[in-house]
């Protein structure tokens, strides 16, 4: 007969030694996001003479108010495009994605392996930036429109029509298309009633990636956009980011302008940035986190 004390302790001991673990990769996640928030609130004297640290020495918020009190409308013009773009270009990657990976998934589609090599082409080579650059600006003319941050590089991603794909031909038996078929249903609305509900875990894992790939992007923006009114959130922090490097690089040649670099919080504002940057992800990825996990839970599981 097993002796059950002996079991009930090494159980307390797995959960110990599980939770203990647990417990370093969690602070290995947020200790980054501390260092960045105290960071940002230290004085950039204290930064450059004393390093960084979890506990600010010496706060101060002057990266906060150059940020938004300088620079506040332009700040707040480039939340609402990066919001914009994210919210946009999701919906649409949302709505094409699938419509492209539904048909590929299917058996009885003769011409499905001939487009799922193209698009796993497309994983594997491009076309380069040049040629890209010249297609979407004097072919499609996208240059310095909200397009021109949704479509190049982002929207129709070949690794997610994959996903897609391998998502629908492992969860959408086609017994279910039959019975749909048999009760009159059309391809649309198979589609949109049977497929797209059946499929909302991958719809959402992937949503929550080509979103945080829209709100952090900041390379469309730098080739297609030179209107600084069109600038993202990214794209914007960055300008200031070359700003206060052009001013430290000249900082010698006259009095004012090294006043002026004197003045600027060069590390302390790269930190404020961070921090403006990933608090709304923060905020609203709690609320997809289920559907995130639960897609890539069905993802990994193999018949």
């Amino acid at each position: 007969m097993e002796d059950t004390s002996v079991k009930g302790r090494s159980d307390r001991l797995y959960q110990t030694i599980l939770m203990a673990i647990l417990i370093v990769l969690a602070l290995c996640a947020i200790l980054p996001f501390i260092l960045l928030l105290s960071s940002s609130i230290t004085e950039e004297t204290t930064l450059l003479s004393s390093g960084y640290s979890f506990l600010p020495k010496k706060i101060s918020f002057y990266a906060y108010e150059y940020l938004f009190k300088t620079n506040a409308a332009k700040v707040f013009r480039s939340y609402g495009i990066t919001f914009l773009v994210t919210i946009l270009g999701t919906s649409i990657s949302l709505l094409v994605g699938p419509m492209l990976a539904w048909p590929l998934s299917r058996r009885d589609y003769k011409r499905g392996k001939l487009f799922t090599f193209l698009v796993f082409f497309t994983m594997l080579f491009n076309g380069g930036i040049v040629p890209s650059y010249i297609m979407w600006s004097q072919y499609f003319h996208i240059k310095n429109t909200i397009w021109a941050l949704i479509f190049p590089t982002l929207l129709m991603n070949g690794f997610f029509i994959i996903l897609y794909k391998n998502n629908f031909a492992s969860n959408i038996h086609p017994a279910l298309i039959e019975a749909a078929k048999i009760d009159g249903a059309g391809e649309w609305y198979i589609y949109f009633k049977v497929v797209l509900p059946l499929s909302l875990p991958i719809l959402a894992t992937i949503g929550l990636m080509v979103g945080l790939g829209y709100w952090n992007d900041w390379t469309n923006g730098l080739y297609y956009i030179s209107n600084t009114n069109m600038y993202s959130l990214q794209q914007f922090l960055k300008s200031i980011i070359d700003n206060i490097q052009t001013l430290a690089s000249m900082a010698n040649s006259s009095a004012d302008v090294a006043l002026a670099a004197s003045n600027m919080p060069g590390s302390s504002i790269r930190m404020a940035m961070a921090v403006i940057g990933v608090i709304p992800v923060m905020i609203l990825y709690p609320f997809f986190q289920k559907a995130f996990i639960a897609g890539i839970a069905l993802g990994g599981v193999k018949e």
